[in-house]
């Protein structure tokens, strides 16, 4: 069994996924940590496209109850840093937190309450509208000092290769693949290629059998088979 760091952890949903469909993730990560450390940010599908709607500013709302979320722990485990894990679009909203500069008015004060960030299939080059709202701003205020103070590891599995010409799933892939990048003939996790995960500066990690999406009776990244893949560089 890998050696685990035994840090709070506190998990962010990726966009448009809300708070109970994490409770999977939780529960396996409590194989190595104990349950009583780890937190799932209170995020609803609400949070995510307002009401009226307002998915511009996603960000925002979903950054308060990330920060309720780490002061909570910080507070309950004093001395011990939080370890953020972060699925899917839910990993540009906490690096758009950790870098501590005003964000459509909004800033918090991290104060080395956080040490490591873990990112599960967060694509950081996208030309997704709203995603990049989140990219551009860190990629004009990220430094190598940010990776001096928080260790980043951004997770991706290869398992789905997209192809325009190929079977269903290929195709489907490259469909997703597309969303974010030009080019749908790549490898990934069936919603995000690999490629647009990959981070300068941060620890960069491949792993084969895991899927995006976090639906029932799927290899996703929150089951017992996918945290146990990552699980080593939490």
């Amino acid at each position: 069994m890998a050696v685990v760091r035994q840090n709070p952890v506190v998990i962010i949903p990726g966009v448009l996924f809300w708070d109970s469909l994490y409770d999977v993730m939780r529960d396996a990560l409590s194989k190595w940590i104990p349950e009583e450390k780890i937190a799932i940010a209170p995020v609803t599908l609400l949070d995510w496209i307002g009401f009226p709607p307002s998915p511009e500013r996603s960000t925002n709302r979903v950054m308060a109850a990330l920060d309720s979320t780490v002061r909570k722990m910080a507070a309950r485990f004093p001395g011990e840093q939080v370890t953020i894990v972060a699925h899917s679009g839910g990993g540009t909203v906490a690096m758009v937190y950790l870098l501590e500069h005003p964000f459509q008015g909004d800033v918090y004060a991290v104060n080395g309450m956080v040490g490591r960030l873990v990112t599960l299939g967060t694509p950081f080059h996208t030309h997704e509208h709203f995603a990049k709202i989140k990219t551009d701003f860190i990629f004009s205020h990220l430094s190598p000092e940010f990776f001096r103070k928080y260790h980043v590891v951004s997770v991706v599995s290869d398992q789905y290769r997209g192809s325009a010409n190929g079977n269903i799933t290929e195709r489907l892939c490259s469909m997703f693949y597309r969303s974010v990048t030009d080019d749908g003939n790549l490898v990934g996790d069936g919603v995000v290629p690999a490629i647009s995960c990959f981070l300068d500066g941060a620890e960069n990690v491949t792993i084969p059998e895991c899927e995006h999406l976090p639906t029932p009776h799927t290899r996703w990244y929150g089951t017992k088979e996918g945290v146990e893949q990552w699980i080593e560089w939490l």
